[in-house]
């Protein structure tokens, strides 16, 4: 592999990472050949170990290195509690919350029928595996509030209704802090429709 390629490949590798362009993609090769070769060996290092250690909990579908993730192997959470979220990230943002103490089911996207996405690419059999254990009494739907997201709820909560276990969908609203004048319509409108006593 000459030069030039060693650095095109670089190039095109870093593409893979989420909103890297091409321009975006050349200045952290660049950066890494020029200025941190140390840094580059470690981050390659890094990717290795944890392409080699990381796989899905077998209950959750999150990323793990055991069988069982620490949430899952836990024995503070509530196990009557699991929450539907499209990715790991969406994951970590709850749990930073501090509001939940349930379990997790991570879906690692949603339904998208123009993408080839159909509930057997989301792993929704064990979905409803876990849900016909009976452990689970409420599923918390935390899909985005896309197109995609709204369809994979309702997909979700049509397949705990037909085992007896209760759907909710999280609410969407006005952010704390937010001002109702820079909020925009389908927020507000959400907001009204989700609306509860006080």
């Amino acid at each position: 592999m000459s030069t030039a390629s060693a650095i095109e490949g670089l190039k095109e590798a870093l593409r893979h990472l989420p909103g890297v362009g091409p321009k975006s993609a050349q200045r952290m090769a660049f950066h890494l050949l020029a200025r941190d070769r140390d840094g580059a060996r470690a981050l390659a290092e890094a990717l290795r170990a944890a392409l080699d250690k990381v796989r899905h909990c077998r209950r959750c579908n999150d990323f793990s290195e055991d069988d069982l993730c620490p949430l899952c192997a836990s024995a503070r959470r509530d196990r009557s509690l699991l929450c539907v979220v499209e990715s790991s990230a969406d994951l970590a943002s709850i749990e930073q919350s501090g509001a939940y103490n349930g379990l997790y089911f991570v879906l690692m996207g949603r339904l998208s029928p123009l993408d080839g996405i159909g509930p057997e690419e989301l792993g929704l059999q064990r979905l409803e595996a876990l849900l016909g254990e009976g452990e689970v009494k409420e599923v918390i739907l935390a899909t985005n509030a896309t197109a995609e997201g709204e369809a994979t709820a309702h997909y979700i909560g049509e397949l705990a209704r037909a085992r007896g276990v209760r759907a909710t969908r999280i609410a969407y609203g006005v952010s704390v802090g937010g001002e109702l004048e820079y909020t925009d319509r389908g927020t507000l409108a959400r907001a009204l429709s989700g609306r509860r006593d006080v």
